[in-house]
């Protein structure tokens, strides 16, 4: 077991209403669909459809949406071509921010970075200025109620994740990012239900913001997770409860 956990630290809990699940699904879809049309339609020869399925299964997206998204982009996708691009920049109080994107329309989608970026006060970098500060990782979040801890960290670590810890009754296993789906896999295999699982982007250090610069920089990253064209987004501010 590691001590404290980074990902409970910079991740922000939100409440999953019903307009902030179809918003998640929108990107999810987007998310299945490129993958799709990159590297076929079977998961078990895909493995970026197969992160993508799975962090489908952690937010409760209905299998038949799954299948019929899949389906669609094996047919229909070949009118539309999603380009791939991540921006790199600073917020307020010199926190690093990632920003991952689809789009099929790069201008539109820079402009409407640059500007929730700047209109709170943080700004664009090059590519590379802050990315090294980050490792992949893929994470997995199981509620500790009722699981026998002993189990799911033998499952785990057997499958090929590399850590297990436990934070507010939330266990969250770590995994480098070709072995996430193994252990996905083998976790559901065994009965555990997710409460996230996705690959992401962890900080090697976080940059403690509190106050006005806090309410500054959730506004900005409000602003850019509303953006249809924004996957991910990912910091290193240290978020209080």
């Amino acid at each position: 077991m590691s001590g404290h956990s980074k990902w409970a630290t910079i991740h922000r809990k939100k409440e999953k209403t019903d307009a902030g699940r179809g918003k998640v699904f929108t990107k999810i879809v987007r998310e299945i669909s490129v993958a799709v049309k990159m590297g076929g339609a079977d998961p078990n020869m895909n493995p970026r459809l197969r992160d993508a399925v799975a962090k489908a299964k952690a937010n409760n997206m209905p299998n038949d949406n799954v299948t019929r998204t899949i389906k669609k982009a094996s047919g229909e996708l070949g009118n539309i071509n999603y380009e791939e691009i991540t921006y790199e920049g600073y917020g307020v109080g010199g926190v690093a921010v990632i920003i991952t994107t689809l789009t099929d329309n790069r201008n539109r989608t820079a402009g409407d970075v640059r500007h929730a970026m700047s209109k709170y006060g943080g700004s664009m970098g090059a590519t590379g200025c802050v990315s090294w500060m980050f490792d992949k990782k893929g994470v997995i979040e199981i509620n500790g109620e009722g699981i026998d801890e002993d189990e799911l960290m033998m499952i785990a670590l057997d499958a090929g994740a590399e850590d297990v810890s436990e934070e507010d009754g939330i266990f969250e296993v770590t995994t480098g990012p070709t072995e996430f789906a193994a252990v996905c896999t083998a976790l559901e295999e065994a009965g555990f239900t997710f409460d996230n699982a996705e690959i992401s982007m962890i900080p090697q250090n976080t940059v403690a913001i509190d106050g006005e610069k806090l309410e500054t920089f959730e506004k900005m990253i409000d602003m850019l997770e509303d953006n249809d064209d924004v996957q991910n987004v990912y910091h290193n501010a240290e978020i209080a409860e």
